[in-house]
């Protein structure tokens, strides 16, 4: 026999154990049914002990696919996943978030509906949906903004923001959440915590437009994330990158369609750690309070961050509502006198189309300075469309908070460097008093700019300019 084949005969008979734990590359998942495990699905009695059965029945380093028969709804208090688990829940079905305190574990940081932690390899998926039922907690209505059920007066925690959040992954691995609606959540929506390697697809979440904190996709210290072809339709902040404990880096959004009475893009604002390698393409922000946001507070610095092939409408709504109607909204400032300052650098905006009510505000401070803004290929039209008042300059939160001010087509405070390249800026007709300060500088904040092919005027049908 061949002296190399004895030699690896003799390796296996003396480490049989890497024969024994060997899997196939793609092995077949286990499927269960929570039907199977007594679940009703009438929407009335809890379903929470089949589901967490089934859940527990998967067999540990296998997948397994727990299935939500269609047609049903399945109410239910708080789940936990395990590794290996994916929720599939057809189409048609419907798992509904409980209402009440006692539906969620004692610690409000695990207050979600749907909750995966310290697992691999989990997620959610199917064609049906997750339901939040956000109007069982609106304690008064309000065209403004509506008043939230808290349960901090029962000392579980503390503040105005104690609702349970929809789904969440906790310190997890290899995350897919894809093919799925989740609809009215009470608080955020989908919240993805120190995990890595996440991919949401195909997903459509739709909140309340009057209910504050209802978050769409918040991505809190995870990394190497990818976002792709959703649509979210939401009252607060739609993708909303956090950086509480660690950074944030590698977050790729795209063929994204929005809709916030917030903002619909925004880093921050918890912003302890830096943010670094974002790309957003091809993405429709629609009617939004705020098109693209930076708020930067806390001492976590940015960099390296992509904006292309971009349409934002962006509209005031009330001010109650953190937002000035702003396309495109940078700032760096700190929250309050402990806070650090932070820079935001090289981050680049190309072939944007905006039409919106505001302008464009870009802010930084004094020991926290905006470097290398580039702005390229861009057309933006100014006009009014709603009866708010405007002439605000929104620092919202901390900083300076509302200042009167007028509007300009870009404003522009503590920069050092700043390329404006191909940008044509229009305003509409009816507005020319408000819309005749194109440009405005914070005097001798402002250095190392350059505008190239730059051309500001009023809006005609032929779209010239003077």
């Amino acid at each position: 026999m061949n002296k190399s084949i004895l030699l690896l005969l003799l390796f296996f008979l003396l480490n049989p154990s890497l024969l024994a734990t060997s899997h196939p590359l793609n092995p077949i998942p286990v499927t269960l049914s929570v039907a199977d495990f007594g679940a009703a699905g009438d929407g009335l009695r809890y379903d929470t002990e089949a589901i967490q059965s089934a859940i527990n029945s998967c067999p540990e380093g296998d997948p397994c696919h727990v299935t939500f028969p269609a047609p049903g709804k399945y109410l239910t208090a708080t789940v936990f996943l395990k590794s290996g688990v994916v929720l599939n829940v057809e189409s048609g079905a419907t798992i509904l978030g409980g209402t009440r305190l006692e539906d969620y574990p004692e610690e409000s940081w695990r207050w979600y509906v749907v909750v995966a932690e310290n697992a691999t390899d989990v997620g959610i998926r199917g064609g049906g949906a997750v339901d939040g039922q956000a109007a069982k907690f609106v304690v008064r209505e309000d065209p403004r903004k509506n008043v939230m059920v808290s349960w901090n007066q029962t000392g579980a925690c503390l503040g105005d923001e104690c609702r349970p959040r929809l789904i969440g992954f906790l310190d997890c691995n290899n995350v897919q959440v894809s093919n799925i609606t989740l609809n009215q959540p009470a608080y955020w929506c989908l919240h993805l915590v120190r995990s890595n390697n996440i991919c949401i697809q195909d997903i459509a979440i739709y909140g309340d437009f009057n209910i504050p904190n209802n978050d769409g996709i918040d991505i809190e210290d995870s990394n190497n994330t990818v976002i792709t072809r959703c649509h979210i339709d939401t009252g607060d902040d739609a993708i909303c990158p956090k950086s509480s404990t660690g950074p944030v880096y590698n977050l790729t959004v795209t063929d994204c369609w929005i809709r916030s009475k917030s903002s619909a893009i925004k880093l921050g604002s918890a912003s302890w750690f830096d943010f670094k390698h974002f790309v957003f393409d091809n993405i429709a922000i629609v009617d939004s309070h705020r098109g693209i946001g930076f708020q930067i507070r806390d001492g976590g610095n940015v960099s390296d961050i992509v904006f292309s092939n971009m349409n934002i409408s962006t509209r005031y709504y009330d001010s109650l509502w953190w937002g000035r109607a702003e396309p495109i909204y940078v700032t760096s400032c700190p929250r309050d006198s402990s806070s650090k300052e932070a820079s935001i650098s090289n981050v680049l905006f190309i072939n944007i189309t905006a039409n919106s009510e505001n302008g464009i505000f870009l802010s930084g401070s004094k020991r926290g300075l905006l470097r290398n803004l580039r702005f390229i290929d861009m057309d933006i039209t100014y006009r009014r469309f709603t009866n708010y008042a405007g002439g605000l300059l929104d620092y919202r939160p901390g900083c300076q908070e509302l200042v009167k001010h007028r509007t300009a087509g870009i404003m522009m405070e503590h920069i050092e460097g700043l390329e404006v390249k191909n940008v044509e800026m229009r305003w509409s007709n009816d507005q020319l008093e408000q819309w005749n300060n194109p440009l405005e500088f914070r005097p001798s904040t402002v250095n190392n700019i350059s505008f190239l092919n730059f051309n500001s005027g009023l809006y005609t049908n032929s779209k010239s300019n003077y």
